[in-house]
C-alpha cells in the first residue's frame, strides 16, 4: 500500500485506533496489534500515562514502536483542552496531538468556535495539531490555514457507529485540503470505514466500533482489511455510474 505523511513522518497504515473503552489494556493491546496500526490515540484526562503506582499504558502499548497522539476528549472549552495538551507534552514529550473540543455532553459534537481558539493558542506554542470538527467545508479549510496538520471531521457522532452521514461534504473538504483528511467519530463497522476511504479520505480514526465489538481483535483485523480494501477502490478508479444497464459480454458478433 501507498504511504501517507503526516507533519512529514511516513505511515503505511491508514488506520489509527483509539485506545478507550477496552476491558483492559491487555485487550487493548491484542487489538492494536491485530489491526497493525502505528498511531494510536490517547485520552490524557482517562487513560493513565502518568501514574506509575497504577497500570499504565505505555507498559503494554510500547511509545517507541507506536505514535502515541494524546487527545482532549472530555474538554468542552479551549483553556482546558490547551491545559490538557501542555501536560501531555510535559508527561511525555509529546508534541504530535489531536484536538477535541465537544460542544455538549449529549452529541459530543465538536464546538468549532472553542476548537478555533484553541487551535490558536496551541500553533503559537508549536504543536502540530490534528483537529477533530465538523464537516463544514469552510471551517476545514479555515483550520487548514491556521497551521492544522490534519483535518478529522466526523463521520457522524462519537460512538454512534451511524457511519458517515454525508459522504459528500467530507469528499468536497478532502478535495479541498492540502493535509491529510481523516474521518473520525461514527465508524461502526468495516464498510463505514471503507466507504471513507473510497471516497478518497486518507485515513480514518475508529476506537468505539472496535473496543465495544463482541469480538475486538477480530473487529480490528476487519477494520484493517476494509481500510486497504477502500484505499485500493479509490486509486483503482470504480466504474462510472449508469442509468441504465449494460452488458457484462460484447453484444457485436454474438452467435443468431
Amino acid at each position: 500500500m501507498d504511504e501517507f505523511l503526516i507533519k512529514g513522518k511516513k505511515y503505511k497504515s491508514r488506520l489509527i485506533l483509539g485506545t478507550g473503552k477496552y476491558k483492559n489494556f491487555e485487550q487493548t493491546a491484542e487489538a492494536i496489534e491485530a489491526s497493525k496500526v502505528e498511531i494510536v490515540t490517547v485520552a490524557v484526562r482517562r487513560v493513565n500515562v502518568t501514574n506509575p503506582k497504577e497500570p499504565m499504558l505505555i507498559d503494554f502499548i510500547n511509545p517507541k514502536k507506536y505514535t502515541y497522539l494524546p487527545n482532549t476528549a472530555g474538554c468542552f472549552n479551549a483553556d482546558e483542552s490547551v491545559r490538557v495538551l501542555r501536560l501531555a507534552r510535559e508527561a511525555g514529550g509529546w508534541n504530535l496531538v489531536k484536538l477535541e473540543v465537544l460542544g455538549d455532553s449529549e452529541t459530543l459534537y465538536p464546538n468549532m468556535v472553542e476548537t478555533i481558539k484553541a487551535l490558536e493558542i496551541l500553533k503559537k506554542e508549536n504543536f502540530d495539531v490534528m483537529v477533530y470538527c465538523s464537516d463544514d467545508i469552510i471551517l476545514c479549510k479555515q483550520l487548514e490555514n491556521m497551521g492544522a496538520c490534519a483535518i478529522m471531521p466526523l463521520g457522524s457522532l462519537i460512538g454512534s457507529g451511524r457511519g458517515i452521514q454525508n459522504r459528500f461534504n467530507i469528499s468536497l473538504i478532502k478535495k479541498n485540503a492540502k493535509v491529510p483528511v481523516i474521518v473520525d467519530a461514527g465508524i461502526g463497522c468495516a464498510s463505514d470505514a471503507a466507504i471513507a476511504m473510497e471516497i478518497g479520505c486518507d485515513g480514518v480514526l475508529i476506537n468505539t466500533a472496535v473496543a465495544e465489538a463482541d469480538n475486538p481483535i477480530l473487529m480490528a483485523e476487519s477494520m484493517r482489511d476494509a481500510v486497504i480494501a477502500g484505499r485500493k477502490c479509490f486509486l483503482a478508479g470504480r466504474m462510472k455510474k449508469k442509468n441504465y444497464g449494460s452488458p457484462s459480454s460484447p453484444i457485436s458478433g454474438i452467435i443468431d
